[in-house]
């Protein structure tokens, strides 16, 4: 696993093996979204629109809500509400402001009640109007105001003016006297629009105008995240953890797997490999502590990042690669044929793989079984064995823990001979009637076994 692409098989299977811990973690996170709810009170949002007459740029109306949501017209709006304990910095927190289509400013606010979003949404929009007004009427200066009344007075004594010479200009009978009234026509329509201009451009019209849309509208609902939000959000969130956990473990995990790579660890030749028909337990002893039946419940007491068992034969086919292992090993030894088999302590897999081999040996050689504690291995010293033989299952145990069984060995004076790896199959129908093939495949463990003698 710690070389393979993570593919959605990899997650399907983690789903499919781990569905119980999965769910109790995604309830777990449930429950935890739950409790953040209630440390947040619900909030609602609604919002107040403010239309801007007149031609405005995109710069222009994000510079009015810039504004609208700027310290002073927030603090002039919490000094209006008079909030208790609620000043001007709280609020710049619940209330936002952005430019929409057709000129307006849309100017939202949160509370923790729907009246109190409309009315905070209401204030800071009409305290809003009222400062924009404001600085208006401040930025100009009464010599500046006075300016545009001069020249309007101006334009009508000119205008007047031009009538006058007008009139003295004659009925228009000659030449001379048409054309002086005709360019005293166009310098009277040339004052005419340059009046009418002059009203267009004046600085506080259109800022003078602003109007505030109507109140508020009632929230409908809360803003988010909602409690609803926050239960999905924590499920959600526990449940991506723990896959990813899960995977993160898998892609850590120094577990030899190949039959190579556990031959190289023990510093032994690899002698086959032998089928063992899969149980509930999958590897795993059976418990019946509490904490036992509880990875049980969860489903924790499996192997996930295994494949499943591939389909063997019948009986007959997987006694035969017993038949080669024990022939290898009369191959390998001299005679009396006696060997010290080891199979790691909690291997089920290796220990009745260890039972089939020994009664397919049938005395020769002879096999005697131990367990050894891989946290301190021990075996027992040398007597009549001519070395040892390790049974054991892949998947299951790093290479620091094969070389300790390496180090036991050596110590008690034992050579170990080979290395017959155990792979759980799902067992075929017999060819025998009336046996199943899981019930021929377990024989007694051979004389001389020895449940307890090797742990530590």
């Amino acid at each position: 696993m710690s070389d393979d692409t993570i593919r959605l098989a990899t997650i399907g299977r983690i789903v499919r093996r781990r569905w119980r811990l999965l769910t109790l973690l995604a309830l777990v996170g449930a429950l935890v979204g739950y409790g953040t709810s209630l440390l947040f009170p619900p909030r609602y949002t609604t919002s107040a629109s403010v239309l801007l007459p007149g031609a405005w740029e995109e710069r222009e109306l994000l510079t009015q809500s810039e504004i609208a949501t700027s310290s002073v017209v927030v603090d002039r709006a919490a000094a209006a509400l008079d909030w208790a304990g609620v000043d001007g910095r709280e609020l710049s927190d619940r209330v936002s402001a952005e430019a929409a289509d057709g000129n307006i400013i849309k100017i939202s606010g949160t509370a923790d009640t729907p009246k109190g979003a409309q009315q905070l949404s209401d204030e800071v929009a009409r305290q809003f109007v009222t400062f924009v007004a404001r600085i208006s009427g401040e930025n100009t200066d009464p010599e500046a105001a006075a300016r545009p009344e001069e020249l309007r007075q101006m334009v009508v004594r000119t205008s007047r003016r031009i009538t006058e010479l007008a009139d003295s200009a004659g009925t228009g009978q000659t030449v001379e006297s048409v054309q002086t009234r005709t360019e005293l026509a166009k310098l009277r329509t040339a004052l005419q629009e340059a009046i009418n201009k002059l009203d267009e451009t004046d600085p506080a019209a259109g800022q003078a105008n602003m109007v505030v849309m109507g109140p508020a509208a009632p929230p409908t609902g809360e803003a988010p995240p909602t409690r609803i939000q926050l239960i999905v959000a924590g499920a959600v969130l526990f449940l991506l953890v723990a896959v990813v956990g899960h995977l993160t473990a898998a892609r850590m995990s120094r577990r030899l797997r190949t039959e190579p790579e556990i031959a190289a660890a023990l510093g032994a030749a690899a002698l086959g490999s032998v089928d063992v028909p899969a149980e509930r337990a999958s590897g795993r002893p059976e418990s019946g502590g509490a904490r036992a039946r509880l990875r049980r419940l969860l489903g924790v007491d499996t192997r996930w990042d295994v494949p499943a068992p591939p389909t063997s034969g019948d009986e007959a086919e997987r006694r035969i690669r017993y038949r080669r292992v024990c022939a290898r090993l009369r191959d390998r030894l001299p005679s009396p044929r006696r060997l010290l088999v080891v199979v790691p302590d909690g291997d089920e897999t290796a220990r009745r793989a260890a039972a089939q081999l020994a009664a397919e040996a049938g005395g020769d050689p002879l096999l005697r079984t131990v367990r050894v504690s891989l946290s301190r291995p021990l075996v027992p010293d040398r007597d009549t064995e001519s070395g040892v033989l390790v049974v054991l299952s892949a998947g299951n145990w790093t290479a620091a823990e094969l070389a300790g069984i390496t180090e036991a060995c050596a110590d008690a004076r034992h050579e170990i001979v080979g290395v017959v790896l155990a792979g759980p199959v799902l067992a075929a129908a017999t060819r025998s009637s009336g046996v199943r093939a899981g019930d021929a495949a377990v024989p007694a463990l051979a004389v001389g076994d020895n449940a307890s003698g090797g742990s530590a």
